[in-house]
């Protein structure tokens, strides 16, 4: 019986948490991200990413450190539980898989241009385009959650909808990306440095 009211007790709490923004809200959201985004031209930072399938008891855990140069150089260094590294750089997607190397030209695929520009702008935390996506805003104590479902139908084939969370100065710190079979990608980002010079030999595969 204790087990029960607990738990009623810890739904009813967890759905009090999270509320939806009001539009003002909402544009105050925005404004404060864009103008984050926009002061930004680089992004060091560690992450961990839990990959969720639903055939699996336990998340696949990865770790490793992002670094982002605008406009658009990504790198994805993956070092635990093994060496791999993603970089997307000229339209093109460059893989180095412990030493095995490989590469794919992301600018003739729509999808997979569309997908680059969708991590771009998400590391950055500027992703509010009402064009391309249905939004919804929701407040989390001092951070904010907000959904972003694509509007094009071939692309929602790949990703349902992605999920970003933003600390209170507006910065990117947690992307969910929701498959269609709700199996997903999480990302959580830590100690992220914004701004710091970045040789371009840091965007090499």
């Amino acid at each position: 019986m204790h087990k029960i009211l607990f738990l009623i007790l810890f739904i009813s709490v967890s759905a009090v948490a999270q509320k939806q923004m009001t539009p003002d809200e909402a544009t105050a959201l925005k404004t404060k991200v864009k103008t984050r985004a926009e002061a930004i031209t680089t992004v060091m930072s560690d992450f961990t990413q839990y990959k969720h399938l639903d055939f699996l008891s336990d998340d696949i855990v990865s770790q490793g450190q992002l670094a982002f140069k605008a406009p658009n150089l990504v790198k994805w260094q993956y070092t635990k539980p093994f060496a791999y590294s993603v970089l997307f750089k000229n339209e093109t997607l460059y893989i180095n898989d412990d030493g095995n190397k490989s590469n794919m030209d992301v600018g003739s695929n729509k999808i997979f241009k569309q997908l680059n520009q969708l991590i771009t702008a998400s590391i950055r935390g500027d992703m509010f385009d009402d064009n391309e996506f249905n939004i919804k805003y929701f407040k989390i104590n001092d951070s904010s959650l907000v959904y972003f479902l694509p509007k094009d139908e071939q692309f929602a084939k790949f990703i349902k909808a992605f999920h970003l969370s933003f600390n209170a100065n507006g910065d990117v710190t947690e992307v969910k990306m929701i498959e269609p079979s709700d199996d997903y990608t999480q990302i959580k980002f830590t100690d992220r440095v914004v701004n710091k010079t970045l040789s371009d030999a840091v965007f090499t595969q």
